[in-house]
């Protein structure tokens, strides 16, 4: 099913490999490709190949007419299992290459790719550094990933004499670029060319330079990768392409759970279910596949036309909804304001729709809530299991913000939340990965497009009355009278609260504060006809205002006696009418 190249560099012993693969004895890990059009991601990958598969490379034929990668790209290469992960089940490390292309404009791309990796190589043309693109690459790292691989590529281009300073200053300045990110300066910076022309400086061979050692350094420095069998079976296609009398094949990644022959899946894009006829992984028929495999799935009576890329998963597991709720955080190199109400381009999976959004947030301050927030903050790292602990509870009140706001003590990871209108329907399963972006902003600005990311909690009906009354998100308002006249010890007649047309029987019983000296009082009743009213005040002890205290008002010269009404009105509450008071 994959088209099969070994690398012109491969010695005898990696093309055996190929042959003596046992598929049960092999870890896959999803290596990512990531830079700046240009960089030569593809050509890192191309030098780093022993395997490609149909999807690698640059073999779209736009691609190859216009010089750059326009679609991911996988390609492998083996390695044999690290001494500090040999109490593992396997033999070898099959590291399958996910090369994103770099253009500004195929972000999308990129960002539905970047779910499925486990470790992330972030590929700089030595003689530019950082560049626009890099640079969103990079939150996309610092979105998923808690490690970073730096590889500077085209160190050929530099002149025998002049490439070590060269390199070395460009690793001083990109060291403290990367200080004020999570990965710190320490972070590993491989220089290497992929250039299979290039000649290297000090044994004057022929051939792309360091690839070795960077194959070393992903080897020494992979962590146990988490390998889930159980739950619910889920697969991300990455491509789909009929053969000739055996039927359709999609390739992937497996996200969650496993799958094996004969065990129906469901593609909920297209509402259809398939037997799985057969499997391939290393170019040999399996039997099973589990999270993180690169895996092909044969199956019967499907039209490939039908399907670019997209979700597999259980029959029923992959919900289709139009609204959905999610914890959130705001990227911090987004520097405009991600307001309420606002419309952002929101990646789940390979699928990227446009998205009205709503935030709001726990009281960081009321009891329970640190407890509630470390587990939603947890939820945000990459890998963390899905749990109970993590389920949205409509059981608490909200408070609605206007924007999403930077972390910090104030409104910590997990404190923030978004409610996602989509305009047309996602099917992803809850707990998925999101991102919020402004793509179409000017990709020639050299600003962050990103503008925040989270995980999706629960799906919402939007158009359900019931469903949205669940969701308690609190407003506060805050309105200013004064007082119009003593009645005596226990009541008054307050004014400028109200206008005239007011129907006061929705404030009828509500609360109001003197701020002269803080006492609390009762709204009885309407007085006459203009927006008075009578307050009564239970503790009594009302007294005219000293001369001394309080604002003075402009018109009189004499005190301004300020009475204050502070309620909330929950914005999904389908009565307008109706407010809360604490």
């Amino acid at each position: 099913w994959y088209q099969r190249r070994v690398s012109s560099s491969g010695s005898e012993m990696e093309k055996s490999h190929l042959v003596d693969i046992d598929p049960g004895r092999v870890l896959n890990v999803n290596l990512g490709i990531l830079g700046h059009i240009d960089s030569g991601k593809t050509s890192l990958a191309r030098a780093l190949s022993m395997v490609t598969s149909t999807a690698s490379l640059d073999k779209h034929p736009q691609s190859q007419e216009r010089g750059i990668t326009l679609d991911l790209g996988f390609s492998a290469f083996f390695t044999p299992l690290p001494e500090h992960l040999r109490h593992l089940p396997y033999d070898r490390i099959q590291w399958t290459l996910v090369d994103c292309p770099g253009h500004a404009s195929l972000i999308k791309t990129v960002l539905g790719g970047a779910q499925i990796i486990d470790m992330m190589l972030l590929v700089l043309d030595v003689n530019k550094g950082i560049q626009t693109q890099t640079a969103e690459c990079l939150v996309i790292a610092e979105i998923l990933m808690d490690d970073l691989v730096v590889v500077l590529n085209k160190i050929d281009t530099i002149a025998h004499e002049k490439r070590d300073e060269h390199i070395s200053k460009t690793v001083g300045k990109l060291r403290s670029v990367f200080k004020r990110t999570k990965f710190g300066a320490d972070l590993p910076i491989v220089p290497v060319s992929a250039n299979p022309a290039a000649v290297d400086s000090q044994s004057g061979s022929t051939g792309p330079i360091n690839i070795q050692t960077l194959m070393d350094m992903l080897s020494n420095l992979l962590k146990e990768p988490r390998r889930n069998r159980t739950g619910p079976f889920l697969f991300a296609i990455d491509h789909c392409f009929p053969i000739k009398g055996q039927g359709t094949v999609l390739t992937g990644t497996v996200l969650e759970g496993s799958v094996r022959l004969n065990q129906t899946i469901e593609i909920p894009s297209l509402a259809i279910s398939k037997p799985v006829k057969s499997m391939q992984m290393f170019h040999k028929p399996v039997q099973q596949a589990i999270q993180g495999d690169r895996v092909g799935i044969c199956v019967k009576n499907l039209d490939s036309s039908l399907l670019e890329r997209g979700l597999a998963g259980d029959p029923g597991s992959i919900p289709t909804f139009h609204a959905a709720i999610a914890v959130v955080n705001k990227i911090s190199y987004y520097k405009a304001t991600v307001k309420t109400k606002a419309k952002f381009h929101v990646t789940l999976g390979h699928t990227t729709v446009m998205a009205t959004i709503h935030f709001f947030g726990l009281d960081v301050t009321t009891a329970g809530m640190p407890t509630l927030m470390n587990s939603f903050s947890s939820m945000l790292h990459k890998g963390t299991e899905s749990t109970a602990d993590t389920s949205f509870d409509f059981g608490i009140e909200y408070s609605y913000q206007d924007e999403l706001l930077p972390c910090e003590p104030t409104h910590p990871r997990g404190s923030q939340f978004a409610l996602l209108e989509f305009e047309q329907p996602v099917q992803v399963p809850v707990h998925s990965l999101i991102i919020g972006s402004k793509l179409d902003a000017d990709i020639h600005t050299p600003s962050c497009r990103i503008a925040f990311a989270g995980k999706i909690l629960t799906s919402i009906n939007r158009q359900s009355v019931d469903d949205m009354r669940r969701l308690k998100i609190a407003k506060l308002k805050q309105r200013e009278g004064t007082v119009d006249r003593i009645v005596d010890d226990y009541n008054l007649i307050g004014k400028d609260l109200f206008k005239k047309e007011t129907d006061m029987n929705r404030f009828i019983g509500l609360k109001l504060i003197r701020v002269a000296n803080g006492s609390v009082g009762v709204i009885e009743s309407s007085f006459g006809k203009s927006g008075k009213f009578k307050v009564h005040f239970p503790n009594g002890g009302v007294r005219p205002l000293p001369q001394e205290e309080g604002e003075t008002s402009g018109r009189t010269g004499k005190p301004k006696d300020v009475l204050l009404l502070n309620f909330k009105k929950l914005i999904f509450e389908p009565d307008k009418r109706l407010m809360v008071q604490n």
